[in-house]
């Protein structure tokens, strides 16, 4: 598991590899199926992964957020139907932790994050046990927080980090630490 990474839409400006990642993404990319907007997208940046069983993925990501949508983050995919993506987004003037769970559909939720500066380096993992995924972030060394707890299927999948920029090209992502590997424990909360 976590061996070797291909790419899902690969952008025409990247170097490095896992465990850094630099991408200069196309213009008008992005993933998201039908809620609200009506369209379908599948043609953001991700570089994956095989994954199977239980594992956490995990990463630090930096970003150039400046235009409405700038993402960067991590991606869990069994197929163009059915993913996660969940990272830092740019939206309302602000960066948010951002997760879209999709089966089928596309569901999105943010934690606005005020404080936070694109410079800042965001640490982020998702963590599958069974049919469940979890979503974490911290920033500036902060305790974990958890994003989501979301069912998901418990199939052979691919995971990795994703960057997408809808409304323009050119979007700037730094990965670093990426990893996969056995999953954390189950406890959800701190005594």
């Amino acid at each position: 598991m976590g061996g070797t990474y291909a790419w899902i839409n690969e952008p025409a400006s990247w170097s490095g590899d896992a465990p850094a990642l630099v991408v200069a993404t196309d213009k008008a990319t992005d993933f998201w199926r039908e809620t609200f907007y009506g369209f379908v997208r599948d043609s953001g940046h991700a570089f994956l992964t095989p994954v199977s069983g239980d594992f956490t993925i995990s990463a630090t990501v930096v970003g150039d957020y400046e235009q409405l949508y700038d993402q960067a983050g991590l991606m869990l995919r069994l197929d163009e139907r059915n993913w996660i993506k969940t990272g830092i987004e740019y939206t309302d003037g602000m960066m948010h932790f951002s997760v879209v769970v999709t089966r089928e559909v596309s569901d999105w939720s943010v934690i606005p994050l005020p404080d936070a500066r694109p410079d800042d380096a965001v640490e982020m993992r998702l963590t599958r046990h069974g049919d469940a995924v979890r979503i974490q972030y911290r920033l500036g060394g902060t305790s974990w927080q958890m994003a989501r707890l979301a069912p998901f299927p418990a199939a052979d999948a691919s995971a990795g980090v994703m960057a997408c920029s809808p409304e323009r090209g050119g979007f700037r992502a730094r990965f670093r630490d990426i990893a996969v590997g056995p999953a954390i424990a189950r406890k959800l909360h701190a005594d």
